[in-house]
């Protein structure tokens, strides 16, 4: 359950602390009183609150200057409306310089009120860094640092497109951007962006569109999908589109758009495959395990394992990445007593990891283009695939490409895909 926000009401007559506690509290906040500054600064060096009501006019101290306190010490964190029953509009201006959120004249009308607060409330909640949890994908370096790239990419209000193998975990990672007040508007499919796309942005407002496997769009969809980009920013609408197809090779084979692939691009992050995560694979048997029928009632599965199947299943290819893993646990709750490398050999099947290092494909079409043209189309799919293999680490992407740092950013600007220095950060 989601603990209520505390508002601090600082107030200097008892009548209106008890009127704005009891308003409040009815409204679903928790409350703290302050009679005075000096009461108000004690609680604030113990505590952030959700919000502060602050009356200006106070005996000891007045709000202003507590106001002007708070911003010099670095404790003005929390959006502060002042209150005054004899105001005036240079200390209204005064008070919101500093730092005040809204200005309210005494005696207050209710819904002024409490709509000023609910907006204090957004405003602030939209500044605070997003936290993304992917526990449910694992808690291994790979999915920390995915977690923290997704967050990036919130903070930079980038239009995100989650990438990778089928079975890695689109849905789980488009799905942990959804707040709980917020709209998160599906689409299946790309037929809404055709018929009414104003009307399906007005409804996702201030929260996400999620486009579902946005390469079996067609062409038509696609330019769809273009126009709604550029209507977000207006209605704060964060979008999320998901592909297991590998885009850069439909843009190849002229199936999908290159401008629109290199507007996606700027927000790219490509899901790493279990194979490349194994350190997570243990965990993630046992959960799945938990969540059959026969695991709800059983001893760990983790227990019943020989050695050798453990290693088995660690060091499997996975094609099918989560999905796969989750089924074969299934299928190990029909085995009875302890579980070896055999029965977890069969159920694997002959399915080995490919000899060769997996590669764009490169299609009939792709030697139709004159030779520049070709040449960048490549060039992109290799740069988008490295970017999000690598998670945009540009040390590490530098390495393997084996170009200089400089040379290897202004050839990402001469293929207009944008990219962030931050992995430099983790490389140093």
């Amino acid at each position: 359950m989601v603990q209520a926000r505390e508002i601090l009401i600082v107030d200097d007559e008892v009548g209106i602390r008890e009127l704005l506690s009891e308003i409040l509290q009815d409204e679903g906040y928790r409350v703290a009183l302050a009679e005075n500054a000096s009461e108000a600064r004690a609680y604030r060096q113990r505590q952030q609150p959700a919000m502060v009501l602050l009356d200006i006019w106070m005996p000891d101290t007045d709000g202003v200057t507590l106001l002007r306190e708070w911003g010099a010490a670095g404790l003005l964190t929390m959006p502060v409306i002042m209150m005054s029953g004899h105001g005036t509009i240079e200390t209204a201006v005064e008070a919101t310089k500093i730092g005040a959120f809204d200005f309210l004249e005494k005696p207050i009308g209710l819904s002024k009120l409490l709509s000023t607060i609910a907006r204090a409330l957004k405003t602030a909640a939209s500044k605070e860094p997003r936290r993304v949890s992917l526990a449910s994908l694992g808690t291994g370096a790979a999915i920390k640092e995915t977690e923290r790239a997704l967050e990036d990419l919130v903070a930079a209000r980038r239009t995100v497109l989650i990438l990778g193998e089928p079975g890695t975990g689109h849905d789980i990672a488009a799905r942990s951007l959804a707040s709980a007040d917020a709209p998160f508007v599906v689409l299946d499919s790309g037929a809404r962006l055709l018929a009414n796309p104003l009307a399906l942005i007005e409804e996702a407002r201030d929260g996400v569109l999620y486009c579902v496997e946005i390469g079996n769009y067609s062409r038509t969809e696609q330019k769809g999908l273009s126009f709604v980009l550029g209507k977000l920013d207006k209605l704060g609408v964060t979008l999320v589109a998901t592909s297991a197809e590998p885009l850069g090779n439909l843009a190849a084979e002229g199936k999908f758009d290159a401008a629109l692939l290199a507007q996606l691009s700027a927000g790219a992050l490509m899901l790493p495959p279990l194979r490349a995560r194994r350190e997570d694979i243990p965990p993630l048997i046992e959960r799945f395990w938990r969540e059959t029928p026969a695991g709800e009632r059983a001893p760990p599965l983790l227990s019943s394992l020989h050695p050798a199947a453990l290693t088995a299943l660690t060091n499997a290819h996975w094609p099918g990445n989560l999905d796969h893993l989750a089924s074969v646990v299934q299928n190990l709750q029909v085995v009875r007593g302890d579980i070896t490398s055999e029965h977890v050999k069969r159920m694997l099947g002959e399915v080995a990891a490919p000899n060769r290092a997996i590669a764009p494909e490169i299609t009939a079409r792709f030697f139709e283009l004159p030779l520049r043209e070709a040449r960048e189309a490549f060039e992109r799919i290799y740069f988008e695939q490295l970017l999000g293999r690598e998670q945009s680490n540009m040390s590490k992407v530098a390495e393997k490409a084996g170009l200089e740092r400089t040379h290897l950013y202004r050839k990402l600007k001469q293929l207009n895909i944008r990219f962030s220095r931050r992995g430099d950060d983790s490389a140093a």
